[in-house]
């Protein structure tokens, strides 16, 4: 069983969601909505441009956070441990300082570990579709909606043509699965 997969709820349903994890109120403002008349035509702002990222980049970013991580976790743990043997021998009645929450620093952790496992098996994934498009389509797809016409190379398709070349797999596929379960019937016997 996968044991990284530990996830709190922020809300439990039924929960007020004006009300946080500690139980303390959290406030919720409201903003005014400007009248059709007060709405001035404004140039929208532009998104931020944002490379994409692939998976494993997007895993070797989480790398670094996952390390400051760790030891936060371990540290936290470790003071915990400490705080609670001085209770337990009695030189220690009462906290004086305050220790990190572990859970918090747990619950980060595999939220890293998550993220990682995540992109790691979508990298994964888009590798063997890539080896199986390969093996299977071994001709490159240009990428462009519009059908270029007769004038294509013969190591390449349009995307209309792959599209179609992608449907008649799909009903081949469907052919083949209804002959097997028709002969499946057949041989089985008759009740």
């Amino acid at each position: 069983m996968n044991q990284m997969n530990m996830h709190v709820p922020m809300n439990p349903v039924g929960a007020n969601p004006n009300v946080g994890m500690q139980g303390m109120p959290v406030s919720v403002s409201i903003m005014p909505v400007a009248s059709p008349q007060q709405m001035q035509p404004v140039m929208a702002p532009q998104p931020p441009q944002q490379d994409k990222m692939d998976n494993i980049s997007k895993v070797k970013t989480l790398m670094g956070s996952l390390r400051e991580s760790l030891p936060m976790t371990l540290k936290s743990a470790a003071q915990i441990l400490h705080l609670n043997y001085n209770i337990d021998s009695n030189t220690q009645k009462g906290i004086d300082n305050p220790v990190p929450r572990f859970d918090k620093n747990l619950e980060e952790f595999f939220s890293l570990c998550d993220q990682m496992e995540l992109h790691l098996r979508t990298a994964i994934t888009c590798i063997q579709q890539a080896q199986s498009a390969a093996h299977y389509l071994p001709l490159t797809v240009i990428p462009s909606r519009l059908d270029s016409g007769p004038t294509t190379q013969e190591t390449t398709l349009s995307y209309p043509q792959y599209l179609n070349t992608v449907r008649l797999q799909i009903s081949y596929a469907k052919d083949i699965h209804d002959t097997l379960v028709a002969a499946a019937q057949n041989i089985s016997p008759t009740e």
